[in-house]
C-alpha cells in the first residue's frame, strides 16, 4: 500500500497554504494608522506641559522672577486623544498664586478637564527699616527693600521706594512691617484755597484759567474751583496740580 498521498498535500492545497501565509505576512507589516492613533488615550503629561506654557506666557511683564508648578494629573484619568488641546483661563482665574487651568478639545472628541497650578512671582518689596509712627512723613532712610513671593502678600504693597516717600503714615507700623497703600496717607496734589490753573481741552482747541480750590484733593479726585466772577465749576486734580474739566 502507497501512502505517498497522505504525506504530501496535493497541489492546490499547497497553493493554499502558501496564500495564506503571505497574506498573514502582509498584515503584520501593515502600520499603525491614523485611526488607530486618534483610538489611544490622551498623554496626560502633554496636558501638564500644555498648562505650565499657558501660565508661563501669561505671567510675561510680571515684576519678578515667575516659578510655575503644575500638579500632576491623576494617571488613572484616561482621555480620548486630542491632536490639538487648548490651554484657558477659567472665570476668576490668573496666574497669580494658587490657580486653576483649563484644557479643552473640541475634535475629535470633546471633552474639558482643568489642572491645578501655582504661580510664584520672587520680587522686591519695600519694608518698614525703622518704626514707623501714624502722622509721620517717610524718609528713604526708613525703608528697606525684602525679597519673596509677591503671591502671598497682601494687595497693594509697594515694589519701589520712590512709590513712598514723602507720604504720611495712617497708622504706626513695626520695623519690617510690609507697606500697604492703605496705611498711607496720599499726598495732596491740591490744597484748599490754592490758586489752581484750570484746563479744558476739546477737538482741536485748548483753554486754561485760574480759579481758587475750594477743598482739597490727591490725584485723580474731584475738585471744586471758584473762578474769578464766582462760578463754581467741578474738576479733576492731575498730578501737576492743575484742575482737567472735560470739555462740552
Amino acid at each position: 500500500m502507497s501512502f505517498s498521498t497522505l504525506n504530501h498535500p496535493p497541489p492546490f492545497n499547497r497553493l493554499a497554504i502558501g496564500l495564506l501565509a503571505i497574506m498573514g505576512a502582509l498584515f503584520l507589516a501593515i502600520p499603525v494608522t491614523a485611526q488607530s492613533q486618534t483610538e489611544a488615550p490622551q498623554d496626560l503629561r502633554i496636558l501638564n506641559l500644555k498648562a505650565k506654557e499657558f501660565l508661563i506666557a501669561q505671567s510675561v511683564g510680571s515684576p519678578g522672577k515667575v516659578e510655575v508648578s503644575v500638579t500632576p494629573i491623576d494617571p488613572n484619568l484616561r482621555l480620548a486623544f486630542c491632536p490639538s488641546p487648548e490651554a484657558f483661563f477659567p472665570a476668576g482665574s490668573r496666574a497669580w498664586g494658587k490657580t486653576s487651568v483649563g484644557i479643552r478639545c473640541s475634535s475629535p472628541t470633546s471633552w474639558t478637564f482643568y489642572v491645578q497650578a501655582n504661580v510664584s512671582i520672587f520680587a522686591d518689596y519695600v519694608v518698614a527699616a525703622t518704626p514707623l509712627y501714624q502722622g509721620q512723613v517717610i524718609a528713604n532712610s526708613e525703608l528697606q527693600m525684602q525679597k519673596g513671593d509677591l503671591t502671598t502678600l497682601p494687595a497693594g504693597i509697594f515694589t519701589n521706594n520712590s512709590q513712598i516717600l514723602g507720604r504720611t503714615v495712617k497708622m504706626s507700623l513695626t520695623a519690617g512691617s510690609v507697606i500697604r497703600q492703605d496705611m498711607l496717607k496720599q499726598t495732596l496734589v491740591i490744597q484748599q484755597n490754592q490758586t489752581v490753573r484750570v484746563v479744558s481741552a476739546g477737538n482741536g482747541f485748548s483753554v486754561s484759567t485760574e480759579g481758587q480750590a475750594i477743598n482739597n484733593a490727591t490725584d485723580g479726585q474731584v475738585v471744586q474751583v471758584r473762578m474769578i466772577g464766582g462760578q463754581v465749576i467741578t474738576g479733576t486734580a492731575n498730578a501737576s496740580g492743575q484742575v482737567v474739566v472735560n470739555a462740552k
